[in-house]
């Protein structure tokens, strides 16, 4: 996949959520690539950010809200999208301090996250 054009990261430990996403967006025409986990997504970052990232909460080693700060402050062009299948008022509550595009809850709206996604990127819309 060419990096250097828009594109959507999806990070989520578990395969059927990403390869479910991954679906969705390509059914948008939105390019996207997977990762299993922070770290093998912040070691393709020096190949290409992507303009928005898709977060898993709970995953094992760097959470997605761990990522979501970290993105903040180090990439804060790249919009983010948290997702979690085990909401919490705080874990919530500490998403919503990086101004996340959205919080979703699983299993997710597709619509809802579709939006979420072009609103990072302007030149895709949905139609």
């Amino acid at each position: 996949m060419d990096t250097t054009l828009p594109w959507v990261a999806v990070v989520d430990d578990e395969e059927a959520i990403r390869r479910a996403l991954l679906r969705l967006l390509r059914s948008a025409a939105i390019p996207a690539m997977a990762f299993d986990c922070a770290a093998s997504f912040l070691a393709a970052l020096p190949a290409g950010a992507p303009c928005c990232a898709v977060l898993d909460v709970h995953m094992p080693g760097l959470s997605g809200l761990d990522l979501q700060a970290l993105l903040a402050q180090q990439a804060p062009a790249i919009g983010v999208v948290i997702m979690t299948g085990h909401h919490t008022p705080e874990e919530q509550a500490r998403a919503l301090q990086h101004r996340p595009l959205a919080y979703l809850l699983k299993p997710m709206n597709d619509q809802q996250l579709l939006t979420a996604i072009c609103a990072a990127c302007p030149s895709w819309s949905l139609s």
